[in-house]
């Protein structure tokens, strides 16, 4: 029967295996064999250096933590199943986390908040842990007689290399460099634990040379492809040899499941996994409850990267926040992306988001014919002012985008007495709003918007440097 494959975070050329990504909750025992690339970069998004190292924010500390942790208890889970795994030992990356503490210093305005870190590693996720050294190299050997790797070695020796060097002895040493004698591949059996954990010097199928490009779609080469059938082949030869030698049976369901075969100090145990299994479900019940109420508190996030629906929802919110009255309007005949308004005036707004370029004019246009289309209806007794919401090159970070309009739009908006938002600029002045309640700020905002023709510039935001968490734990 043939074998089931899965690659983490990676892909092999030629198939053979099923690709998961890194960020991916799926189990590993629905596979024989699994196969980690222990790559993190995905997880870095917008971040700032601290002490050399990249430091990430809140939800990308979380969202790694999370799942570095998902990914040691379905290696635990598979190896205890008697499933193999294998790591290729790709580069050491070391990330500063955000740990959800903070500590204060100072009184009053001149209080300050510092966010608490620890460094974190893309090795983390290896169940015992893994002690391993940024080091690179080709020169390497097996170590001792009758190895388990030589078969996998004859085949793939020359085409590993590498990456770190592993500093801890918990496991057999299978490869070591021929200077120095220092592991780079081994072996990782644990206690009653039938499933067998390899560690091998690392194997690079993203070499440029794997790849070409034809009707602006990416292939395979015909050596990346024979590359990866045999590394496959190897790997499944590899796992039969580790089944066959393995130090203990897995045990048979009809003792798993029979009691009548139960040990006191078993089921001693297996009340205490009990009542902890208990503890993380009432956890992550209230983990979900969190992430929920992170999520509608974030909304205005949106205005930094959404689009479509998404995109006006957020909108909404921050114009509520600057004190105008403001929804989606839908009736049988019309619908129009936010209708808002205040003391001083009705507007009716149209939202974009562009992936990599500028907000054009065909936007603008549909925006017109909203206005007389809202006009036409029988309670509307004058035009309402228009508003164009643009969120350009909303996939590249805020202060590296272009222009946000063309040039055709913002001539045209000037004809229509049209107001153009950028995005950016509304969530930098509703996340002040958000922490600080500031009537006379929110005010020249509206203002801002009211008399707007062609880009909205926003008055500067009052004491920029005190806003911090500070203000939200004072609130």
């Amino acid at each position: 029967m043939p074998r089931e494959i899965a690659t983490v975070a990676f892909k092999i050329p030629g198939g053979g295996a099923s690709y998961i990504p890194f960020h991916s909750k799926s189990s590993l025992l629905d596979y024989d064999i699994t196969i980690f690339d222990p790559s993190i970069y995905e997880f870095y998004g917008l971040h700032e250096d601290y002490r050399g190292k990249p430091c990430l924010d809140d939800s990308h500390s979380f969202r790694l933590k999370e799942q570095l942790e998902h990914w040691r208890q379905e290696i635990h889970g598979a190896l205890i199943a008697g499933k193999t795994v294998f790591v290729l030992l790709n580069s050491l990356q070391e990330v500063y986390v955000a740990t959800g503490e903070r500590t204060y210093s100072g009184t009053g305005r001149n209080r300050q908040t510092t966010r608490q870190v620890a460094l974190c590693r893309n090795y983390d996720f290896i169940p015992g842990g893994l002690k391993v050294r940024s080091s690179n190299g080709t020169s390497m050997r097996l170590e001792g007689k009758d190895n388990v790797l030589a078969a996998y070695w004859s085949d793939f020796g020359d085409e590993s290399e590498y990456r770190v060097l592993i500093d801890d002895d918990k496991g057999l040493k299978l490869v070591i460099t021929k200077t120095g004698n220092q592991v780079a591949g081994a072996r990782y059996r644990f206690k009653n634990v039938p499933g067998a954990l390899y560690l091998l010097p690392y194997v690079d199928f993203e070499r440029d040379s794997f790849t070409y490009e034809k009707d602006s779609k990416v292939f395979w080469t015909d050596k990346a492809i024979s590359l990866g059938k045999r590394f496959v082949g190897a790997v499944v030869e590899l796992d039969k040899v580790t089944l066959q030698s393995a130090e203990s049976t897995p045990m048979p369901t009809w003792l798993s499941s029979n009691n009548d075969y139960s040990l006191p100090a078993e089921m001693k145990l297996h009340g205490k996994l009990l009542k902890i299994e208990s503890q993380i479900k009432s956890l992550n019940k209230e983990k979900d409850e969190v992430l929920s109420k992170i999520s509608s508190e974030t909304v205005l996030k949106g205005l930094l990267y959404e689009k479509g629906m998404p995109l006006e929802t957020a909108i909404v919110e921050a114009l509520k926040l600057l004190g105008f009255e403001a929804s989606q309007y839908k009736d049988s005949e019309s619908e129009f992306d936010v209708v808002f308004e205040c003391k001083k005036g009705r507007l009716l707004g149209e939202a974009e988001g562009k992936d990599s370029k500028a907000i054009n004019i065909d936007k603008l246009r549909q925006l017109e014919m909203n206005i007389h289309e809202d006009f036409a209806r029988d309670e509307i007794d004058e035009p309402a002012k228009g508003v164009l919401f643009g969120n350009a090159y909303r996939l590249t970070p805020p202060e590296e985008r272009g222009d946000f309009f063309t040039q055709k739009c913002l001539t045209s908006a000037k004809r229509s007495q049209t107001a153009l938002v950028r995005t950016t600029d509304l969530f930098a002045v509703t996340r002040y709003l958000s922490i600080k309640k500031d009537a006379r700020f929110a005010k020249k905002c509206r203002t801002a918007i009211l008399s707007g023709v062609g880009i909205v510039e926003f008055h500067e935001i009052p004491e920029p440097k005190s806003i911090t968490s500070t203000d939200v734990e004072s609130k």
